[in-house]
C-alpha cells in the first residue's frame, strides 16, 4: 500500500500581518514564486469510480521463465505445466486541504482583491502538496543506485555527485529490466529523469550534456525540460527529494547504565516524528541503539527511551544515520538528494472520477447562517478531494542517491 502525507490542515485569519501602506503602490502584484508541477505528469493515470470504495488495485500478468521452455522438448514426454501469477499494488486515496478566513472589514479596505489573491496562493499550495505526495510515493522504492560505486546512503560524500556514468549506469539497468521506454507526441523512445536544480549544476558541467536548444523542432518538450543524454529527457523541479538528516541533538547529562537520556536541546517537529516511532534507529556518539518498543519518547521531559542500556556523557551527539556521511566530530550528515529515472508506467497516480483536482471553494460573507450573524466572516479554501500516487513496478524506476555541489 502507497504512504502518504497525512491530512493538511489550516487556519489562517487573513487580516493577520497584512499592512497598509501609508505610501502609494502598484496595484500590479509580484508573481509570486510558483512550483513547476512535474511529478503528475508522468504517471499512469487511473480513476476509481464514484461509490467503488477508497482504494485501486493495480494488476500486472508475472512473465514466465523462458529458460524453463529453451531446454526443448523430449519426444513423447508431456512437459509439467505452468501456473499463471499476478503481481498486486494497492492504492488508496486521501483528502488534502487548506483554508483562510477573510473579515468583511478587510476585503473592504484592503487595496487587493484578497479573496481572488487568497485563492491564488491556495491553489499553489495544495498544487505543491499533491506534487509532494506523488513524490515521495515513488520515491519510496527499493531499487536504487549509489553514487560513486557506494554501499549505502550514510557512506555518500561530498565527492559523490550526479554524473553522466550515473546515467548511463541507470540506463543500463532500466534496460536490463526491460522498463518500456516514453515514445509519445512522436518523440524518439527515451526515459525521464527528474532532478533538482543543484544536480543539473553538476551535471551540466560535463561536456557530453545537450542543451534543450538544440533539439529538433518537431519534438515535443515538457514542462521544466532543460536537456537530454544518453536517451534520457531531463527535467528540473524545485521539488525534488532531500533525504536531510532528521535528529541532530546532543545528550543532556551523563548517565550509567540507563535506558534512558535527556536530549539537551528541545527538538524540532521533525526530530519529535523521528524520535515518536518505536524501533527506529539512533546514533549516540559513534555508537548506534534502537528506540523502545512502547513509549519511546516523553515530550514534556525531553527523555528518550532506548531497548538497551547505554552509559552516556554530557553533550555527546545524538544523531540519526539517515542522510550521506557525517562531518568529521559533528554529528552533522549531508543531504542527499534522489533523482529519478524511470521508465512509462513506473508508477500510477490516483483520483475518484476525476476528483484529483485542486478544488476552490468560496464561501463568501453572509453565508454561515446564526454562525455569523453580523457577516463579518468569508473563508477561502482550496481542497483536493481523493488523490494518491503508487509505484506500479519497482524495476522501472532507478533512484539515483548523490551529493551535490
Amino acid at each position: 500500500m502507497s504512504t502518504v502525507y497525512s491530512k493538511v490542515g489550516m487556519n489562517t485569519t487573513a487580516n493577520t500581518g497584512v499592512k497598509f501602506p501609508s505610501k502609494f503602490y502598484d496595484r500590479q502584484l509580484l508573481e509570486s514564486a510558483k512550483t513547476r508541477l512535474v511529478y503528475q505528469e508522468f504517471g499512469q493515470k487511473r480513476s476509481i469510480p464514484r461509490n467503488n470504495g477508497k482504494y485501486v488495485n493495480f494488476r500486472r500478468w508475472n512473465l514466465f521463465d523462458p529458460a524453463r521452455a529453451v531446454r526443448g522438448l523430449v519426444e513423447g514426454v508431456t512437459p509439467n505445466g505452468q501456473s499463471l501469477s499476478q503481481t498486486e499494488v494497492e492504492a488508496e486515496v486521501k483528502q488534502y486541504g487548506a483554508y483562510v478566513e477573510v473579515t468583511d472589514l478587510l476585503d473592504l479596505t484592503a487595496y487587493d482583491a484578497v479573496i481572488n489573491d487568497s485563492a491564488e496562493l491556495l491553489g499553489e499550495q495544495l498544487g505543491t502538496v499533491v506534487e509532494w505526495v506523488t513524490r515521495d510515493a515513488i520515491s519510496s522504492g527499493s531499487n536504487v543506485q549509489y553514487a560513486g560505486g557506494k554501499a549505502s546512503r550514510r557512506q555518500l560524500s561530498s565527492n559523490d555527485k550526479l554524473t553522466t556514468e550515473e546515467i548511463r549506469k541507470a540506463v543500463r539497468t532500466l534496460k536490463k529490466n526491460k522498463a518500456r521506454p516514453f515514445s509519445e507526441n512522436g518523440r524518439q523512445p527515451h526515459f525521464v529523469c527528474i532532478c533538482s536544480p543543484e544536480a543539473t549544476f553538476d551535471l551540466q558541467n560535463d561536456e557530453m550534456w545537450k542543451n534543450v536548444s538544440t533539439y529538433s523542432n518537431s519534438e515535443a518538450i515538457y514542462s521544466g525540460e532543460i536537456g537530454r543524454l544518453f536517451g534520457v529527457v531531463f527535467v528540473e523541479s524545485t521539488e525534488a527529494k532531500v533525504f536531510s538528516q532528521t535528529v541532530r541533538n546532543y545528550v543532556d547529562d551523563d548517565t550509567e547504565n540507563s535506558k534512558a537520556f535527556v536530549l539537551r536541546d528541545e527538538p524540532t517537529e521533525e526530530e519529535l516524528a523521528y524520535l515518536s516511532v518505536p524501533g527506529n534507529r539512533l546514533c549516540i556518539g559513534e555508537n548506534e541503539y534502537t528506540l523502545a518498543s512502547e513509549n519511546p519518547y516523553d515530550p514534556e521531559t525531553r527523555t528518550v527511551y532506548l531497548s538497551d542500556t547505554a552509559s552516556l556523557s554530557a553533550d555527546e551527539a545524538v544523531w540519526s544515520d539517515d542522510a550521506g556521511e557525517r562531518e568529521p566530530g559533528s554529528n552533522r550528515a549531508k543531504d542527499v538528494h534522489g533523482t529519478l529515472v524511470f521508465g512509462r508506467d513506473a508508477y500510477g497516480v490516483v483520483d475518484v472520477e476525476g476528483k484529483g483536482a485542486v478544488q476552490l471553494i468560496v464561501k463568501p460573507h453572509g453565508s454561515s447562517g446564526t454562525a455569523d450573524p453580523l457577516d463579518q466572516r468569508a473563508t477561502v479554501g482550496a481542497k483536493v478531494t481523493a488523490y494518491t500516487a503508487a509505484i506500479l513496478n519497482d524495476l522501472w524506476i532507478v533512484r539515483i542517491e548523490h551529493t551535490v555541489s
